[in-house]
């Protein structure tokens, strides 16, 4: 009876209809001309099952859409199913170990062929080949079978009871892909497809007529759309690149862009800006989280490739808990908030820092800077200065970090104040960055991606669609790792790998009692952070972005994409 009634209780989150935001703004598609929007970090590709980047991801939504989306509270909302499955409406079996979802009827790809069941069950086999190296392989786990009963239908049967269903076709990172368009894609061929990777056949308000990957892209409104009324926008610049601070002021102080994602920006600069009363910011806290990642594999450029940064090679020290552990009591989270976000951030010691039921209130231990602890621990483990140049080693090798992250003011700071830090533990620091475009892109033949890993520490945020950590915390399993047998894809970034870890989140899969999902995910959570520190959470940030005051029915969503209701946005009063 639990687990019929945890899947009862989902009801009460399930919102029946997507909002309609611009009811009152109702008429003939693409009345309102020209939308311009901008992320600093530059989409590189158009394929979220290619790419774990979040831009990548959000610009994606505006064209491939999933069954249902996570609204602004985390609630369920369906896009193209007709309805959420639930128990009580018969879409979830009793023993929750299926799944129907139904199509709405007389869905359009924008090629103005059907969408059918047949796209569904192609969507998951595209994922779930062992050789595609699939980035949101995490959505399907646990699933048997994806088969179509008619045109409009679509089971997913679980090899186990599955009280979270809602993985698979769910959020942006989890959407329909056209089989006809990818049919030869299937496997090691993905990464090979760029006119389907870059300009995918979608339902979704916007059609993509150029991609000029890490710039721009232009998109025009798709005439298939399922409401006749929308998108109100005609035509859609996406400009990538520059930078945050760049970005804000194109929104916020000289109105060339409608809309600017994710202002990674000291609060003054963005109080500053916004001064000049062109554009509005809007924020909200949600599960996104800046950390270091650790890595577990040598990245050695001496290695081989193949062996270089996989599970072949040990790291040399981080291997050695005390090293990780003594890196991250070095850390003043507090001044990072001070200097990076103000009241958009809080201190962290955890991966998954909300909604309230998972977080963790035990894993309190990284918010005090604690030098002179760190040098101690590090003392006891046998890492001394013995040659007197300051930097510590044992056994021959010194505790040399290159730390990584991706071209950003605020990272950068982030950057100089850890190295600071870090030499007062007798830790020396190289410190690189890379165009975001290119560290958070899915090019499997770039040595300088993020799921490639080929430094010692990089820092970075995601979150995971709606509110239910299961997927997000599956990421970190064995099998996930990236390496060149998976394209370098893969959502286990740091290459950890503990069985036990593996067998709680299978527990977590198996398992209905909400008390019982929260013990559980918590303790995946500690097993990453405060157990191995593998994972050094830094600061739980607020989404911050902006929008110009002449656009309205923008509702940020810190549970799926930013772009999750691009459909419903029009202008209001002048364009500038």
């Amino acid at each position: 009876m639990k687990l019929k009634t945890a899947l009862l209780s989902a009801v009460a989150t399930v919102a029946l209809t997507p909002m309609a935001f611009a009811d009152a703004h109702e008429g003939e598609r693409g009345r309102d001309g020209q939308l311009n929007i901008i992320y600093w970090q530059a989409p590189s590709i158009l394929n979220p099952y290619l790419s774990g980047g979040t831009k990548d991801i959000e610009a994606s939504s505006l064209i491939i859409e999933p069954l249902a989306r996570y609204d602004q509270t985390g609630a369920m909302v369906p896009y193209l199913a007709e309805e959420i499955p639930t128990v009580g409406n018969g879409g979830v079996s009793e023993d929750l170990t299926t799944i129907t979802w139904k199509l709405k009827e007389g869905l359009l790809w924008s090629d103005g062929t059907p969408v059918t069941s047949a796209d569904v069950v192609f969507t998951a086999q595209y994922c779930m080949d062992p050789e595609g190296g699939c980035a949101q392989l995490s959505k399907f786990d646990g699933v048997e079978t994806v088969e179509a009963l008619d045109d409009l239908t679509v089971k997913v049967t679980f090899g186990a009871a599955q009280p979270n269903p809602y993985q698979p076709f769910m959020g942006g990172q989890s959407p329909i892909i056209q089989a006809a368009q990818f049919a030869e894609c299937l496997g090691a061929k993905a990464p090979e497809c760029t006119d389907a990777n870059f300009g995918p056949i979608g339902t979704g308000p916007f059609v993509v007529t150029d991609f000029r990957t890490n710039d721009v892209i232009e998109l025009v409104a798709n005439d298939n759309y399922r409401d006749p009324s929308k998108p109100a926008f005609a035509t859609v610049t996406f400009k990538g690149g520059g930078d945050a601070t760049a970005a804000g002021r194109a929104v916020l102080e000289t109105g060339e862009f409608d809309y600017a994602w994710n202002l990674q920006l000291a609060p003054d600069v963005i109080a500053s800006m916004a001064e000049a009363g062109v554009g509005t910011p809007v924020s909200a806290f949600g599960t996104l989280v800046e950390r270091l990642e650790m890595n577990m594999t040598d990245p050695s450029p001496s290695l081989e490739e193949g062996v270089r940064a996989t599970a072949a090679a040990p790291h040399p020290f981080l291997s050695d808990e005390a090293v990780r552990r003594a890196l991250s009591m070095a850390i003043d989270r507090d001044l990072l908030v001070e200097v990076g976000y103000g009241q958009a951030g809080r201190p962290t010691c955890n991966l998954v820092p909300g909604p309230e039921i998972y977080a963790s209130t035990e894993n309190t231990g990284c918010l005090v800077q604690d030098i002179e602890g760190a040098n101690a621990l590090l003392d006891d483990a046998g890492w001394v200065d013995s040659n007197g140049d300051g930097i510590r080693e044992k056994d021959g090798v010194e505790l040399r970090i290159l730390y990584q992250t991706s071209t950003n003011a605020v990272r950068q700071d982030f950057q100089a104040l850890i190295k600071e830090w870090w030499g007062e533990i007798g830790v020396e620091t190289e410190l690189r960055n890379i165009d975001s475009s290119v560290f958070f892109g899915g090019d499997p033949g770039s040595p300088d991606t993020f799921q490639r890993f080929y430094a010692d520490v990089e820092m970075y945020a995601n979150n995971f669609d709606g509110t239910d950590p299961q997927a997000y915390l599956g990421q970190y399993t064995c099998d996930k790792a990236p390496k060149p047998e998976s394209q370098w894809q893969g959502e286990n970034i740091n290459r950890f790998c503990d069985p036990a870890y593996d067998a709680l989140v299978a527990e977590l899969g198996a398992t209905a009692d909400q008390a019982e999902r929260s013990r559980i995910a918590i303790a995946l959570n500690d097993m990453l952070t405060k157990d191995t520190m593998t994972i050094v959470p830094l600061v739980d940030r607020g989404r911050v972005s902006a929008h110009a005051n002449s656009l309205a029915g923008v509702v940020l969503n810190t549970w799926d994409s930013e772009l999750w209701n691009a459909a419903d946005w029009y202008r209001v009063g002048d364009n500038r």
